[in-house]
């Protein structure tokens, strides 16, 4: 089996706490049709490159049936950064419009099989994948951006229409594994195309 999800796999349940003192599972956001699950962080230059384009696209979306849920899966001990306190600090500075939740164990982003942050994946109502990998082609840079495969993919969901690019690789840093060299991976971790 494939480390990272595959497209038409259904979406593993979780448990996780978030900034806002809830807690969250798959059941939580039953009332949505469609679910971005996307592995995030504080401290990766792509994902502070690009949280305000993800921003863009989850306000572009939250009328349409459409929610975003942060997971931020990375070690404190790696990045003291991504602990949860400082997660709150950033949600509270920037008050992104999803909810930020809390994987310390690791366990939903090995259950996900995410590879860097940030890495989107789309499901539908039946909570399949029909998305996996980057938002956008320059996550670090946003003013270089020729594309955003997520905007092009929930459009084309929404539209009722298949989607052209279901699979492009995630560009960020890798998820920093607890106890592990900051650069390592999974051994089975591998890119997705």
């Amino acid at each position: 089996m494939a480390f990272t999800l595959g497209i038409g796999q259904t979406a593993p349940d979780f448990s996780l706490p978030a900034t806002d003192g809830d807690i969250y599972s798959l059941s939580s956001f039953s009332k949505v049709k469609t679910l971005v699950i996307f592995f995030t962080c504080n401290h990766c230059p792509y994902v502070i490159g690009s949280d305000e384009v993800t921003r863009k696209t989850a306000d572009k979306f939250l009328g349409k049936g459409v929610q975003f849920v942060g997971i931020n899966s990375n070690s404190k001990n790696t990045y003291e950064e991504d602990s949860f306190d400082n997660m709150r600090l950033r949600m509270d500075e920037y008050n992104f419009p999803w909810k930020y939740l809390y994987d310390e164990s690791q366990d939903v982003a090995r259950a996900y099989g995410a590879l860097r942050t940030p890495h989107f994946f789309v499901f539908n109502a039946d909570r399949q994948l029909i998305y996996t990998g980057r938002a956008v082609d320059n996550p670090k840079d946003p003013t270089k951006m020729t594309i955003n495969n997520l905007e092009n993919a929930l459009n084309e969901h929404l539209a009722g229409k298949p989607i052209t690019k279901e699979v492009t690789n995630p560009i960020g840093c890798n998820v920093k594994w607890d106890g592990k060299d900051q650069h390592w991976m999974p051994p089975d971790a591998c890119d997705l195309i």
